[in-house]
């Protein structure tokens, strides 16, 4: 598994955005469940500033001691789910977001130990949680929203799991990773039928 997602991932050219804002990173961590592996996402806690009780993947704001991005994603996957940088098998970056609040996030896939122990800091996070690739290579999308970006209309699934929904920068994030590293061919350009 680790083979193949790192030949997929060598083979994606990530696209670099060329803004001056505020960077963070997230980590994308993918269990190496044989032949179904599982995405691990979070639901960010209820009383936070901004982006309360959506969806996301670990990570966050860089900090001046974090010496690259990929440390920013490992050391906030750490701090909001537990989960050991040890534990953790960087194989890849995927292309660069903006969030609304004008941040510029640099998303890392990391496979992961399917039993790996997970604990949520109730600081940051809510609940964790986990969805079979599987289940979004299927593309059962809830919805589809049209969202603006650079003079651009992107048209972004909004997934359901288990009453989690999976909308906004965080399925963009999934969605590149599923094109780069599954051949899924959804198309945030073009409307779906």
């Amino acid at each position: 598994m680790f083979e193949h997602f790192k030949e997929r991932l060598d083979r994606h050219t990530p696209q670099q955005i060329a803004l001056d804002y505020p960077e963070a990173g997230v980590l994308v961590p993918v269990t190496d469940r044989g032949s179904d592996p599982e995405l691990i996402l979070t639901q960010r806690a209820a009383h936070l500033k901004t982006h309360r009780g959506q969806v996301a993947f670990p990570g966050g704001k860089r900090d001046l001691t974090d010496h690259s991005l990929e440390h920013t994603a490992l050391r906030e996957a750490h701090e909001e789910i537990g989960l050991p940088p040890s534990q953790v098998q960087v194989v890849g970056r995927l292309s660069q977001v903006v969030s609304r609040h004008r941040i510029l996030v640099t998303p890392y896939v990391g496979i992961v130990p399917h039993g790996v122990s997970l604990t949520a800091s109730p600081d940051e996070i809510d609940s964790i949680f986990r969805v079979p690739v599987s289940f979004f290579l299927e593309d059962r999308r809830l919805r589809t929203d049209a969202l603006g970006f650079q003079g651009h209309t992107l048209y972004v699934p909004c997934y359901e799991w288990e009453g989690y929904h999976i909308w906004g920068l965080s399925a963009v994030v999934l969605v590149d990773f599923l094109n780069a590293v599954y051949d899924a061919g959804i198309d945030l350009l073009e409307a779906p039928e």
